[in-house]
């Protein structure tokens, strides 16, 4: 077996370092959900052994003793379950981690990740009391993933028109009733939203996210060896913290040269080119 191979720019825990102020976060977590996303979710339906777990994530520079935690971690969250293989650990995706793992894969694989579905504003406020702090920050996650932002105290604003109930589906249940209010809104004349775009998101934080993800991706060379399978697994996460951080403004808020066309462009043609021999690496590592 050929020597791990370290993806560039990736330090022992998984996360490259900061450059010129941005840096996507590279979490053992969410590399593992990219690689469970990938290539079991639908695909994949025996436990999946730990030890390809380890030997993928080690690739992409996660030490072992991290991958572990994290995966005791998505147990605990109800992502994945533990089946006993022999003298060996496999991990099964749980009906919770499937549905985490399509909405994230629908995302990943859209046409138009970076264009508001439909036309106008969503906005929303909600009450949780503070005694469930954990159940708010459930639902301020939920807000953030479906690509909204606090505007005001309470009030929360994304482009489009957003599939509210769907992206709220996994929390409406705990919620206590009424304590969302959500409403559709128009930009009205004299009053620019353009203002109110800068408010609730940081564009500059945003555009150096585009350019951190170009920085590593644009000019990667695909591994000639073994190495395809964490290089997808590491360009999936990179896109999926790529997505949460934009959340898809209207063009006309953006200047000429926004960098969202050039991401799309270059994680197509990256996920793509990696996408055979990575399916042939896992086949090797899973069979």
């Amino acid at each position: 077996m050929n020597p791990p191979q370290v993806m560039p720019g990736v330090d022992p825990g998984g996360v490259v370092a900061v450059r010129d102020g941005t840096a996507l976060p590279r979490k053992p977590r969410q590399l593992l959900l990219a690689l469970f996303g990938e290539y079991v979710c639908d695909r994949y339906f025996e436990p999946l052994r730990a030890a390809v777990l380890l030997t993928v994530l080690e690739d992409a520079g996660v030490a072992g003793p991290a991958v572990r935690t994290n995966l005791d971690r998505m147990v605990d969250s109800g992502l994945i379950e533990r089946r006993r293989l022999g003298r060996e650990i496999g991990f099964v995706l749980t009906a919770h981690g499937i549905e985490v793992l399509r909405e994230a894969s629908r995302r990943v694989n859209s046409p138009t990740p970076f264009v508001p579905s439909g036309a106008g504003w969503t906005l929303v406020t909600f009450t949780v009391p503070e005694e469930q702090r954990t159940l708010r920050h459930r639902l301020r996650a939920a807000l953030t993933w479906s690509g909204f932002a606090p505007l005001r105290d309470g009030l929360w604003i994304a482009p489009g028109e957003v599939d509210l109930a769907g992206a709220l589906a996994a929390i409406i249940p705990d919620l206590p009733a009424g304590s969302v209010t959500a409403f559709a809104a128009q930009e009205l004349p004299g009053f620019p939203m353009v203002d109110a775009v800068r408010t609730a998101w940081d564009i500059d934080a945003i555009r150096g996210a585009h350019h951190e993800f170009l920085a590593r991706w644009e000019s990667f060379s695909p591994p000639d060896e073994r190495g395809a399978l964490a290089a997808r697994m590491l360009l999936v996460a990179d896109w999926l913290a790529l997505l949460r951080l934009d959340p898809a403004l209207p063009r006309e808020y953006m200047d000429a040269q926004w960098p969202a066309d050039r991401s799309f462009e270059v994680f197509t043609l990256r996920h793509r080119e990696l996408a055979f021999p990575a399916i042939r690496e896992f086949a090797a590592l899973a069979g």
